[in-house]
């Protein structure tokens, strides 16, 4: 698989935020990181992304879609946006510091 190239305002527009729950603070033991990302980015770009802004090797990228609830707005039908996560297996030895800006 060929390498993507992506500019530096590519990299951050494609990882929104770092995902901080339960589950995801206890798969940092297992060098996991989890990131919220854009609905259109591939699991090459978001490698790519990763790599260039934290300067960290990347071993592999799982992804999943989550659909938008039907909620109530003021009483009235709506929907909330789709969102996607993506869960980063970091190589041995490489940590991503999320308590720090970028």
């Amino acid at each position: 698989m060929s390498a993507v190239k992506l500019s530096r305002e590519a990299a951050y527009d494609i990882i929104l935020s770092p995902v901080i729950t339960e589950k995801a603070t206890r798969v940092t033991e297992f060098n996991q990181v989890t990131f919220k990302v854009r609905v259109e980015a591939t699991k090459p770009q978001i490698k790519a992304a990763v790599e260039m802004v934290f300067g960290v090797k990347v071993l592999g990228v799982n992804t999943t879609t989550t659909k938008g609830k039907k909620k109530l707005f003021r009483g009235r039908p709506g929907q909330r946006s789709d969102f996607k996560k993506a869960m980063v297996t970091l190589a041995e030895g490489q940590t991503i510091d999320l308590t720090t800006g970028v």
